[in-house]
C-alpha cells in the first residue's frame, strides 16, 4: 500500500493534459522542490552517495525557477522536465509521476522505510539529516513534538554526542521556530502568488488586479494574501476565482469579498472594487495599518474623509481612482509601496524630499556566488552565464575558505588555482561574445577573534574579498562586536556579508551593537551586504536606513548557490528600497 503525500506539498488538482489523454495532478514549484530537498536529506540520512547531492541540485533550481513546473510539463511532457538544470531523466521521470498520478513511489517507499518529519526536524539550527538519524533510532522521533518532548525529559543529552548544551540549543531552536510559526518567507512563495495573478488577469470581466498587502510593500515574511480586483461584474470574478485549482477551501463567498485557503497553505482575501476607487482601495489593502492611520488623520485635519472607497468630503468623492492623485489631494508626493511603514514617509512626502530609490532594474553585478569548488551546484562558467542572461554585467566568486570544512572550503593554494580557471573562463566568454565579467574573490571565515581564515597575501590577489561568520553565534555582544569590527578592520576586506548571520524563522540574529558597526564600516570604508537569499535579507531594512543616514555603502547580493538564484536578487533589491536606499553612480 502506498503513502500518501505530506500535507505540507500542497494541495493538488485535475485539470486537461495536452501531452496525452486523462488528467494532470499539479503541484507548485515549492511543493515539488520541499519533497526533493526531503529525498536528499532521506539519502544523507541512509549515507547513499550521489544521490543526495543531485536531489537538492534539482530541488534548489526547480525552487526559484521563473515557469511552473507543472505547465512546462504540460507544454512539453517529460523530455520539457529533463531540460531544467539538475533535472536529469531519473528525476524528470519522478515529477512526471507525481503529476500524473500523485505518486513519487520511491519517495514513499523511503518514507515507508524512514517515516521521520525530517524538513521538520531540520529547520532546527544545528539539527542536519545524520543528527534525525540517531534521533529516530535511538529515541523513535519522528517529528518536532516528539524531540520537544525528549528534550524536555532530558533524553536528548543522554545520546553519545550530544550533552545538556545541544540539548538546550536544541530547546531554543524549537521555541523559536515556534514563534515564527504561521509566516511564510516571501521569496519562497512569491512565483506561485504571481502565477496565480496572471491567471486572475486573464479572467474576461476583470480590469486590473493586483496582489496587494505585505507582498507588495516586499515584507520578509507574509501571513495572509490581498488580492485586489476592479471589476464591473464582481459576481463574475468571484464565480471563476473559487472554481480555481488554486483554490483548496472556501472561508466565505460573497459578492464583492471571498475569503479562501490556497493550495500554498496560505489563506487569501479577494476582494472587487469599481474602478474609480481603485487607487483608494489599493492604497487601503497595501497598508501598513500604521501608514493608513497616518493618511487618515492628515484627511481629517482637512475636513474629509478617507476610505478604501476614496477620499470625500461629504458625499462628493474628492480622489481615489489612482493612488498618485491620492497622495497629490492630501499634499504628499507618491510614497513607494515599500516605504509604507510610518517610518518617517509621510512627513519626507510632506517636504517633498522622499528619496529616489534603487530600481528593480538597476544593479549590474552581484559580488556573492558560489560554485561547484566548494558548496555550489554549478561551474564558473555555468554561473557566468545565468548571470549575464539576468541581465547582470559583472559577478564576483566568493567561494567559501578552509576553515569551512563542510563546505569543502579553498585554501590558499585551491584559491590561487582557482583565480588562473577565472582568468580562462574570461578569456573563452570574451572570444565567444559575452560581454559578462567575471571578478575574483572569496567569502573568507571570520575565527572567534576576527582573524580571517587565509593569508593577507593571498587575499591581497583577489578583486573582491567579503568577510563572513559561520560559527560561535551565542558569543556576547562585546566579543561578537569586536570580532566583526577586527575584520573589517583588515584592509583587504571590502564587504561584510550577512551581517547578522540570521536565518529567517530558523535562527536568530547574532548580538551585535549596530551603532558601532556601523561607525567602523563608515571608518574602514567597508561594504554592507544586504544578501537577497530569501531565508537571510541580512542586513534588515531597520539596519539598512541606519547605514544609509551614516553613508555606508551597500551592496545587494544573490548569494547564489546555483544558477537559478540570481533570480533571487530583487527581494534584496526590495530590501535595499525598505530602508530606503538610492542609486548612486
Amino acid at each position: 500500500m502506498l503513502l500518501s503525500l505530506p500535507s505540507w506539498v500542497g494541495m493538488i488538482y485535475k485539470g486537461t493534459n495536452p501531452v496525452r489523454d486523462g488528467t494532470v495532478k499539479r503541484y507548485s514549484n515549492q511543493a515539488i522542490a520541499d519533497i526533493l530537498y526531503e529525498m536528499a536529506s532521506l539519502y544523507e540520512m541512509l549515507d547513499v552517495q550521489f544521490k543526495p547531492g543531485a536531489y537538492e541540485k534539482a530541488a534548489l533550481n526547480i525552487e526559484s525557477y521563473p515557469e511552473e513546473i507543472a505547465d512546462i510539463y504540460c507544454d512539453g511532457g517529460v523530455k520539457a522536465l529533463d531540460r531544467i538544470p539538475g533535472v536529469g531523466t531519473g528525476i524528470a521521470g519522478h515529477i512526471k509521476d507525481l503529476l500524473e498520478t500523485g505518486h513519487f513511489r520511491e519517495y514513499e517507499a523511503l518514507k515507508k522505510k524512514i517515516p521521520v518529519q525530517i524538513n521538520e526536524l531540520t529547520a532546527i539550527e544545528g539539527v542536519g539529516p545524520r543528527t534525525v538519524q540517531k534521533l529516530w533510532e535511538e529515541l523513535g522521533i519522528r517529528n518536532l513534538d516528539d524531540l520537544e518532548k525528549a528534550a524536555r525529559k532530558g533524553k536528548v543529552r543522554e545520546l553519545s554526542g550530544f550533552g545538556k548544551k545541544s540539548e538546550e540549543r536544541i530547546l531554543k531552536g524549537i521555541e523559536f521556530l515556534q514563534s515564527n510559526s504561521g509566516r511564510s518567507i516571501l521569496g519562497f512563495v512569491l512565483a506561485d502568488l504571481e502565477s496565480l495573478e496572471k491567471t486572475i488577469s486573464k479572467f474576461p470581466e476583470v480590469d486590473q488586479v493586483t496582489i496587494a498587502g505585505s507582498v507588495r510593500r516586499y515584507k520578509e515574511t507574509i501571513g495572509d494574501v490581498d488580492i485586489l480586483v476592479s471589476s464591473k461584474k464582481p459576481e463574475k470574478v468571484m464565480e471563476r476565482f473559487v472554481r480555481l485549482p488554486d483554490v483548496s477551501h472556501i472561508y466565505g463567498h460573497g459578492e464583492t469579498k471571498t475569503n479562501v485557503r490556497l493550495s500554498s497553505n496560505l489563506d487569501a482575501d479577494l476582494r472587487v472594487v469599481p474602478a474609480e476607487s481603485w487607487g483608494a482601495a489599493l492604497c487601503y489593502f497595501t497598508g501598513s495599518k500604521a501608514h493608513n492611520i497616518a493618511l487618515r488623520n492628515i484627511a481629517i485635519k482637512k475636513g474629509w474623509k478617507l476610505n478604501e472607497y476614496g477620499i470625500y468630503k461629504d458625499k462628493q468623492q474628492l480622489a481615489g481612482k489612482t493612488e498618485k492623485g491620492l497622495y497629490k489631494k492630501l499634499g504628499l508626493d507618491f510614497v513607494e509601496s515599500e516605504l509604507r511603514e510610518n517610518h518617517g514617509e509621510i512627513t519626507t512626502a510632506q517636504e517633498h524630499k522622499l528619496p529616489k530609490l534603487v530600481g528593480y532594474e538597476d544593479l549590474k553585478g552581484d559580488l556573492q556566488t558560489q560554485t561547484n569548488w566548494t558548496d555550489g551546484k554549478n561551474s564558473i562558467e555555468e554561473m557566468a552565464l545565468a548571470a549575464e542572461a539576468a541581465g547582470l554585467e559583472y559577478i564576483v566568486i566568493t567561494d567559501h575558505t578552509n576553515s569551512l570544512v563542510m563546505t569543502n572550503g579553498l585554501d590558499e593554494k585551491r584559491l590561487k588555482r582557482q583565480m588562473s580557471e577565472i582568468d580562462k573562463i574570461n578569456k573563452k566568454l570574451a572570444n565567444n561574445g559575452h560581454s559578462i565579467t567575471v571578478l575574483k574573490g572569496a567569502e573568507v571565515n571570520i575565527m572567534k577573534d576576527g582573524i580571517l581564515d587565509i593569508e593577507d597575501d593571498t587575499l591581497s590577489e583577489l578583486d573582491v574579498v567579503g568577510a563572513a561568520i559561520h560559527g560561535n553565534f551565542d558569543l556576547p555582544q562585546k566579543n561578537q562586536t569586536k570580532r566583526i569590527i577586527t575584520a573589517m578592520e583588515n584592509p583587504n576586506v571590502d564587504i561584510i556579508f550577512h551581517l547578522t548571520t540570521r536565518l529567517i524563522n530558523r535562527r536568530r540574529p547574532i548580538d551585535l551593537d549596530i551603532d558601532k558597526i556601523i561607525k567602523a564600516a563608515r571608518k574602514t570604508a567597508t561594504i554592507m551586504e544586504i544578501d537577497a537569499y530569501p531565508d537571510r535579507l541580512d542586513i534588515n531594512d531597520e539596519i539598512v536606513k541606519r547605514c544609509v543616514e551614516a553613508g555606508v555603502k551597500l551592496a545587494v547580493d544573490s548569494d547564489a548557490h546555483a544558477t537559478a538564484h540570481f533570480s533571487y536578487l530583487k527581494f534584496g533589491i526590495a530590501q535595499a528600497r525598505r530602508g530606503w536606499a538610492e542609486r548612486r553612480t
